[in-house]
């Protein structure tokens, strides 16, 4: 659905701001009833002007950092909080589901908090049980229903929320990172229904961690960074950048060595980007690191030959790069992702996962490594992403050179299934 299809808005956001005051002690927000003219705390602003529309059927994607004001803007939005500045501007019915039992009472049974919450939003109590077979074939806690949601578990807890969210006939929907609670397959459910109720033309507005589920259902992200807006755009391009800032680097990037290309015996300039001379290289690529190291070529072998990425189902491909070194490095990671042309993950490896490598280099080295695949890949555009990456304790890995979709791989058109993996089924009959 394209943007030019939306409309009206049924979320809109003008400079919303909130401040929180932090006291020190617990006397000082007394003092502070008396004394007005004094601040007995600190001021924490948790959003510091946002500017946000969300159309009718659009569906929005958040990210950022914990901490950046993801919660907080959506508490704003469904009225459970109210902004220090700014206007916020809401039309139709909302259905939210927060923090995990949020809205919930512990001493209730499951069938007590649904049929709250329906009179919360407004459901009469006709309209509550002609939805209640739905909430009930949803969540299938069966017997759990009569009991108190005190004994749930956390998945438990989600079935319930979820279900009864979807069925109060919302406007817009807006889902707090609950989704990542709970069984794969019920998982599945819920994002099926999402696309029913997107088609119903529902707006749905979600927090989540999840990259992928960004790329896959949303028409549209944000990224907030300390209370921030940082960006707004395609679910790619923000993704690209959330996962940049999340891997930046935080090392403090010494002096480079010395390096001359004629340091080198080989037939290419290591000192200058060879990668965009290569016939597969994508011109859209997105590169990014701290720059310790840069890969400065690459080749691919389709089956032993040079190929310029139009390759065939079931094809040996081997992707060399090659990486100058530029300071000393340890901990080093070095890796390979094969992506759809939307931006979705379908298989990667890297050199922590196989063991295999030196974790060490130093400045001035230039080494090349090669990644070998099996193309069990269906016909269509596919983009492959090489990086060179440090091991790090708290951020995982730090990205030195990241280059994402750098080459354009087309496998050639195949009539007999469709998907993206090459599972080779066969048909036979069993008499």
């Amino acid at each position: 659905m394209s943007s030019s299809t939306y409309s009206p808005p049924v979320i809109e956001l003008q400079q919303i701001k909130k401040c929180y005051a932090t006291y020190r002690k617990p006397i000082h927000r007394l003092w502070q009833s008396f004394v007005v003219k004094h601040k007995f705390y600190d001021e924490f602003w948790a959003l510091k002007g946002i500017d946000l529309t969300v159309n009718k059927g659009e569906t929005v994607g958040i990210v950022g950092k914990n901490g950046s004001g993801k919660s907080t803007l959506l508490q704003i939005i469904t009225g459970i909080l109210q902004a220090t500045g700014g206007e916020c501007r809401t039309e139709g019915r909302i259905s939210a589901l927060l923090e995990l039992g949020a809205g919930f009472n512990p001493e209730f049974t499951g069938m007590e908090n649904a049929r709250l919450n329906a009179s919360i939003m407004g459901l009469t109590r006709e309209e509550f049980h002609q939805k209640l077979p739905d909430i009930v074939e949803f969540c299938g806690l069966g017997d759990f229903l009569h009991r108190p949601v005190k004994t749930y578990s956390s998945g438990m807890f989600v079935r319930l929320a979820f279900a009864v969210a979807i069925n109060m006939n919302p406007d817009i929907l807006i889902i707090d990172e609950a989704l990542a609670v709970g069984d794969v397959r019920f998982q599945r459910k819920c994002f099926r229904r999402l696309d029913d109720l997107k088609e119903s033309g529902v707006s749905i507005l979600f927090v989540t961690h999840s990259t992928d589920s960004v790329l896959k259902y949303c028409d549209r992200a944000i990224m907030l960074d300390a209370g921030e807006l940082k960006m707004t755009g395609s679910p790619k391009e923000v993704v690209q950048a959330y996962l940049e800032m999340m891997f930046e680097s935080d090392v403090q990037v010494g002096k480079s060595v010395q390096i001359s290309a004629t340091d080198y015996n080989v037939d290419f300039d290591p000192t200058s980007d060879n990668c965009v001379l290569q016939g597969s290289y994508n011109t859209n690529e997105h590169r990014w690191g701290d720059g310790r190291a840069k890969i400065c070529n690459y080749e691919i072998l389709q089956n032993g030959a040079p190929t310029n990425g139009l390759v065939q189902r079931g094809d040996t491909l081997i992707v060399r790069m090659s990486v100058l070194f530029e300071q000393d490095v340890q901990d080093l990671i070095y890796g390979i992702t094969v992506k759809t042309g939307d931006g979705n993950a379908i298989y990667g490896t890297n050199s922590r996962l196989l063991g295999k490598l030196p974790t060490e280099q130093a400045g001035g080295d230039l080494i090349s490594i090669e990644f070998t695949l099996t193309l069990h890949l269906l016909a269509g555009d596919y983009f492959v992403s090489l990086g060179v990456a440090q091991d790090h304790q708290d951020k995982d890995n730090i990205a030195i050179d990241r280059r994402y979709d750098m080459i354009h791989l087309h496998v050639s058109e195949t009539s007999d299934a469709f998907g993206f993996a090459a599972l080779d089924g066969r048909l036979a009959l069993i008499s």
